[in-house]
């Protein structure tokens, strides 16, 4: 098993705790598709007994992150290109959508954070931090989807999103996508700050679209 860092210091079952642990090192990247998990490893590392990390895991398998292979044990899930496909198909739908919506609500606080983290994106990019190009990215998308004031479509996007993570990560160390990621977030700015509804639903597809085609090549390598 790779290194993966466990804090417990947080007021949630042991269940909790551990579940949230591995999830987050699989979301980054600590732990590698195909890595086993051992639940006396885990348990040892947590200072607990093996029930809540056999719970934990049980809740990884059904939330997908993770399989539990019969004689073989638990395994963190590889993704397959076709499930990436059909997870950002539907996300670039939802991002053009509040995109459009972000367009009509948006406030002049939010463009002006919308601003700053185009802008710190752009400045994560030019110093080679791939962590926090991926924490601006984030950012960046967050605000829009506040803007739009719709709480079940920010919930939906979301759940969406900590399906891909771990791929972004991946295909934000190829340098090759870096360019256009920032174009692409001066389009998507530029049309919600100025009401180009077409611009931004545009804009955001295009954008989700490419980033569907990035992380598939980077899975073929």
């Amino acid at each position: 098993m790779s290194n993966m860092e466990i804090n417990i210091n947080e007021y949630l079952p042991l269940r909790d705790v551990v579940f949230k642990n591995i999830r987050d090192a699989i979301l980054s990247g600590s732990l590698k598709p195909n890595e086993r998990l051992m639940e006396k490893e885990l348990a040892d590392r947590l200072g607990v007994s093996r029930t809540p990390v056999r719970e934990a895991l049980r809740k990884l398998e059904l939330e997908g992150f993770i399989e539990i292979i019969p004689r073989k044990g638990a395994i963190v899930k590889q993704v397959t290109s076709k499930e990436i496909k059909d997870v950002l198909e539907i996300r670039s739908v939802l991002e053009a959508l509040a995109a459009k919506s972000a367009c009509l609500k948006i406030t002049e606080n939010e463009k002006a954070q919308l601003l700053k983290a185009k802008e710190e994106f752009e400045n994560a990019v030019r110093s080679n931090n791939v962590d926090l190009m991926a924490q601006k990215d984030v950012e960046f998308h967050d605000i829009i989807f506040n803007a739009t004031k719709n709480e079940r479509l920010m919930q939906i996007i979301n759940n969406l999103r900590e399906q891909i993570y771990r791929y972004r990560i991946t295909y934000l160390y190829d340098k090759k996508y870096l360019e256009n990621i920032v174009k692409e977030h001066v389009e998507i700015y530029s049309a919600i700050v100025n009401k180009d509804v077409d611009g931004a639903e545009k804009s955001s597809m295009d954008h989700i679209n490419n980033q569907q085609k990035a992380i598939t090549n980077s899975l073929m390598m």
